[in-house]
């Protein structure tokens, strides 16, 4: 601990924000960052406590008392050799991680914790900025062949240490770009695509092989991965989203979260959308159902394709709210209003949905996980008017076996892949699974976490 008294002489600072009036024009990241000194002075408010939570909060376990040590001494280099021995790629959770660290810090027990996300985004962009950041090349290189399956954060993470420990990789990618949720899912207002593109540019010189529109179980079978490689990790996300079972589903203009976010995703990247399928939310009365970071990431997008309207309608209140109180309140700020407390009843319209029906609720006592179980109210209907509806209500695996075309694959009761969570192998030998596959839809950090995870167990059991 560089300077003992900092946490009780320097106040919290976060990264700064535009204003909501300007970055509403525009789909960029609208965070402007610290100075060196501002992130330097942050950093030593660490108390390098005796048991540093921060560790256990964070699921990669970064060393953070030592990297905020190091901002502090202006050591930029060894703290960015800090940040990479644990995290692939810091850029991306210095982005769109909810900071579990930040939560488990000793300091948040009576003051605002350490500015760990901010200090963490920061270190990774002044080691871009610098050059310091290269590809690690193996010191040699064996003759296996491991085949990742999805190229997420699981995926790529799980590429890059096989790469590094010197075996030849090759990432299968169903979409056509790279990228997984972080490219098609993620607005690129909280991160931008080149941050995908330059890790990719990295880990291609350190030998890993990208293969697009490459979808096993239809595009390849399973049965040519199983005789060309000597392993293989399954790693993609939790895809399949939950739909609403109320009346009035079928109505046009209802859609699902991914559909909307990866349009406008396609747009940015400056690519051409079909008229005939293309979702916009302009001019029209927006009604976003879920309370999580997608729902978020779907009404801040209405906003900023110039929506007449935008709403969000949730079944609990703000304080029960899924999504980070951070997006929430950027949310609010950009001029989403939210419906809190309520739950769709029915749509209605003719063809078209043009309004949906909702019950007031009312919180119950604490179920057995301590969460109040949402009451429907008696005769406490009203309408809502809505002419484009986005259903952001979480995600679940698919048919894992049917879709590809592995039988023998055993899966858990909540339909993720069965895996080891210490060692991420699965019932077939050779064979490992990392992220929302086996967890189900979690946090990047977790995926990033798994997939290093099931790179030293395939390297063990090569």
């Amino acid at each position: 601990m560089g300077n003992p008294t900092g946490f009780l002489e320097i106040d919290k600072k976060e990264r700064y924000y535009e204003d909501p009036k300007d970055r509403l024009k525009h789909f960029k990241e609208f965070i402007v960052p610290l100075t060196n000194e501002e992130v330097s002075k942050q950093g030593s408010r660490c108390m390098d406590c005796g048991i540093p939570y921060c560790h256990q909060g964070c699921p990669v376990n970064n060393l953070i008392p030592d990297w905020n040590d190091l901002v502090y001494k202006h050591e930029w280099k060894k703290a960015l050799d800090t940040l990479h021995s644990t995290n692939n790629f810091p850029e991306f959770t210095g982005r769109i991680c909810p900071a579990p660290c930040e939560a488990a810090c000793t300091l948040n027990l009576t003051d605002n914790p350490v500015s760990i996300k901010t200090i963490e985004c920061s270190i990774v962009d002044y080691g871009w900025e610098k050059g310091w950041i290269k590809p690690q090349l193996p010191k040699k290189h064996t003759d296996k062949k491991v085949a990742i399956i999805g190229s997420g954060p699981a995926g790529l993470a799980c590429a890059q240490q096989l790469a590094r420990l010197g075996h030849s990789v090759v990432v299968y990618e169903k979409n056509e770009r790279i990228g997984g949720l972080l490219r098609i899912g993620i607005p690129d207002f909280k991160m931008e695509k080149h941050l995908i593109d330059r890790r990719m540019s990295q880990m291609e010189a350190e030998g890993v092989e990208f293969r697009v529109n490459s979808y096993i179980g239809k595009d390849i079978k399973i049965e040519e991965l199983n005789k060309n490689f000597d392993a293989i990790a399954f790693c993609g996300g939790s895809e399949n989203p939950r739909d609403l079972p109320v009346k009035g589903r079928e109505l046009k203009g209802i859609y699902f979260a991914m559909e909307f976010l990866s349009q406008q995703n396609d747009r940015v990247a400056g690519n051409k959308i079909d008229p005939k399928v293309e979702i916009s939310a302009k001019g029209k009365n927006v009604l976003v159902i879920g309370g999580g970071d997608t729902a978020m990431d779907c009404v801040r997008t209405s906003i900023r394709q110039d929506a007449k309207s935008v709403k969000c309608l949730y079944r609990r209140d703000k304080v029960n709210m899924p999504g980070s109180a951070r997006e929430v309140a950027n949310a609010e700020e950009e001029g989403v209003e939210f419906v809190w407390l309520s739950s769709p009843k029915e749509f209605k319209g003719t063809n078209k949905v043009e309004s949906l029906l909702v019950d007031k609720i009312e919180l119950g006592d604490p179920d057995e996980s301590g969460r109040r179980k949402p009451i429907i109210k008696e005769n406490s209907e009203f309408e809502i008017k809505a002419d484009l509806v986005i259903k952001a209500l979480g995600f679940d695996p698919e048919e894992l076996p049917k879709l590809f075309q592995e039988e023998r694959l055993q899966v858990t009761k909540w339909g993720t892949i069965k895996a080891d969570f210490d060692s991420m192998e699965t019932n077939i030998p050779g064979v490992f699974a990392a992220g929302d596959i086996v967890r189900g839809a979690s946090l990047v950090v977790w995926a990033i976490k798994d997939g290093r995870d099931a790179a030293l167990s395939i390297s063990n059991y090569l």
